[in-house]
């Protein structure tokens, strides 16, 4: 989909640099990606802090099922 936004230019500078794209549309997709993911992560980690899951892998099945490949 194509939008047109606004963005500080000190901002989207920052984006280039820490996603090392060189072109603003990558570089753009690969910063709300990576948001999108945090957010994620930060929505399962406080349901779990909250004790609202029931997340009984160990931290030994954990570490085998990231190594294996997908």
């Amino acid at each position: 989909m194509r939008i047109t936004v606004d963005i500080d230019e000190k901002k989207m500078g920052s984006i280039l640099k820490l996603t090392r794209q060189k072109k603003k549309s990558p570089a753009l997709v690969m910063a709300l990606d990576e948001f999108l993911e945090y957010k994620k992560r930060q929505a399962f980690l406080a349901k779990v802090m909250a004790g609202k899951t029931n997340y009984e892998t160990s931290n030994e099945e954990i570490e085998i099922l990231a190594h294996q490949e997908p």
